[in-house]
């Protein structure tokens, strides 16, 4: 036989409010990472943490630009869609980076920041001027982005009758990727010569 005490009330379980965050809980995280390389913690982080950058660019793919919403049994309709999807991604991607060389803008951030604005063509002594009135609250970023590419731009065409269209293509994608490249220009490949 056991004894045991007498409470003379029953224990109140603890209510958390859907509101307000709970007090004095710790929360507490947990990764596992089961690997056989034999390089250091914080190397395998950094290698995980790579990885799930290209996982992003995925996932934005598939559910901001429409990859994993076209579904049909032709495959020629669905591959046609997809590569379409796919440079028009490409194409905005360099854009934005074009605009803000430093960090990567996903879809759901570039596309309100750099498309909510109302752009007028004018054309005064064979000189076309393109004014272009942003909505976006962020504004001062906008102007910023726009000068960015306008100066790049303005810079290109003083130099581009020296140059070929892929060599003006290179600077441009040079550009766009500053941040990696630094200083460095992209050239166009050496083309090995056939011989016969």
């Amino acid at each position: 036989m056991t004894a045991s005490k007498a409470t003379d009330t029953l224990p109140v379980p603890h209510q958390f409010s859907i509101w307000e965050p709970p007090e004095k809980v710790k929360n507490y995280e947990y990764a596992v990472l089961v690997t056989s390389l034999p390089d250091e913690v914080i190397t395998i982080v950094q290698h995980y943490r790579d990885r799930a950058d290209c996982e992003n660019n995925l996932d934005e793919i598939k559910n901001h630009w429409g990859w994993g919403g076209f579904v049909t049994q032709k495959i020629k309709p669905c591959r046609l869609v997809a590569r379409m999807i796919a440079l028009i991604y490409n194409w905005w991607l360099l854009f934005v980076r074009l605009a803000e060389p430093d960090k990567h803008l996903e879809a759901i951030v570039s596309r309100p920041l750099l498309l909510h604005a109302v752009g007028k063509q004018t054309c005064h002594a064979s000189q076309k001027t393109l004014a272009i009135s942003s909505t976006h609250g962020k504004e001062a970023n906008v102007r910023q982005a726009y000068e960015r590419i306008t100066l790049f731009f303005s810079e290109l065409k003083a130099i581009a009758p020296q140059l070929t269209p892929i060599q003006c293509w290179y600077r441009i994608l040079s550009e766009a990727m500053k941040k990696y490249l630094g200083d460095w220009l992209l050239h166009p490949p050496d083309l090995i010569k056939a011989t016969n």
